[in-house]
């Protein structure tokens, strides 16, 4: 095929499509192709008598063969098709990414098709992804370290400021060593400051990226739920659920699953003595509000008492031997953060209510 311009200077299209480095092709609406150009063959290694005698949806990779042969009714209904990626097999086995451009013809039955091999641009896309899986694995390891270094760091810190309150220097008569001790109680409280604060700006930057979703109150408790189904049988508690008002919240799916770890495993916990612990979980909108309640029949609290200071890092109001102050702390940080607000009544002796509200 040749084209004349003005001046009369022939133009080869056959050179073009010839040595053109993409794949361009012409097929029918049999599904079957009517001409290829010799980068295709090439690409995928069959001969073109090969090629032209089986249907073309057959060198597709099978897991795109769906999509590709709903695309192509799309085509032969008169719609073009831009920058359209699947995979083909090639005869060696080898997968091959390919991305079309495909133009119909409705009345010569035909499509007109040129595609771009992007193999090496997907396979940096899946190296690129593996590397950024890698690298929030490792963020979150590092996270996790991070809130064990401090929490395992508090501790003995704390002790050491109680150790510095029971000192009466009145009875020390060598003033060097009033000196030291002031020197250490100093750097103590500064090293108690610096841990707490590297604590909340690792929760404040984790929150500030955490991604809002609609989440369904009872799908999210069942996962919790599962995941300590052992210590929930073993501790014989009674959970009663009532989603029946409000269904469903708009908040960090994460977030709201650690918010009910801590509040389920803090009831069984500081439950009472003699007494199997019991909660009810229920939701409810108040004034346009999306409100989650959170009560049980535990130890509860003094709220004269611990008011200031029940949602600290660190504060502890039961001497039980694996209370660590972090699980309220980090409940109240996931909901003050994203926008809402925690409440809480309690009674000792009486159980614990926590009324949570989300910002919609």
């Amino acid at each position: 095929m040749t084209i004349k311009n003005s001046s009369d200077k022939e133009y080869h299209f056959d050179n073009f499509f010839n040595i053109s480095a993409d794949l361009i092709c012409i097929a029918g609406f049999d599904g079957y192709f009517k001409r290829i150009n010799p980068a295709v063959s090439k690409l995928l290694g069959f001969s073109d008598e090969e090629l032209y005698a089986r249907p073309i949806h057959t060198f597709v990779y099978a897991p795109d063969l769906k999509t590709t042969l709903e695309t192509r009714e799309e085509v032969y209904k008169n719609k073009p098709l831009l920058h359209f990626e699947n995979r083909y097999l090639t005869k060696t086995g080898e997968i091959v990414w390919l991305s079309w451009t495909s133009m119909p013809v409705e009345d010569e039955k035909l499509v007109y098709a040129i595609a771009k091999n992007i193999t090496h641009k997907k396979r940096i896309e899946e190296e690129r992804n593996l590397l950024l899986a890698n690298l929030t694995k490792i963020n979150k390891d590092l996270k996790h370290l991070s809130y064990t270094t401090s929490h395992d760091l508090k501790s003995p810190v704390n002790n050491l400021l109680s150790v510095f309150n029971l000192i009466d220097t009145s009875k020390i008569n060598d003033e060097e060593t009033i000196e030291f001790i002031n020197i250490l109680k100093i750097s103590t409280e500064r090293l108690s400051e610096t841990l707490k604060n590297s604590v909340d700006d690792l929760i404040h930057k984790e929150e500030l990226n955490a991604p809002i979703e609609v989440l369904n109150l009872n799908e999210n408790l069942n996962e919790v739920i599962l995941s300590i189904n052992s210590l929930i049988a073993n501790s014989k508690i009674k959970i009663d659920v009532d989603f029946t008002e409000l269904v469903e919240v708009n908040f960090n799916k994460e977030y709201l699953k650690s918010i009910y770890l801590n509040l389920i495993t803090n009831s069984i916990k500081y439950s009472k003595p003699d007494t199997f612990p019991a909660i009810t979980i229920s939701s409810k909108k108040v004034n346009g509000k999306s409100q989650l309640i959170y009560s049980d029949n535990g130890l509860g609290f003094d709220m004269d008492k611990v008011r200031d200071k029940i949602f600290g890092l660190h504060q502890k109001f039961h001497n039980h031997i694996d209370s660590n102050g972090i699980g309220l702390y980090l409940i109240y940080n996931h909901i003050t953060n994203l926008g809402g607000r925690i409440e809480v009544e309690s009674k000792i002796n009486e159980g614990t209510k926590f009324t949570i509200t989300f910002k919609d």
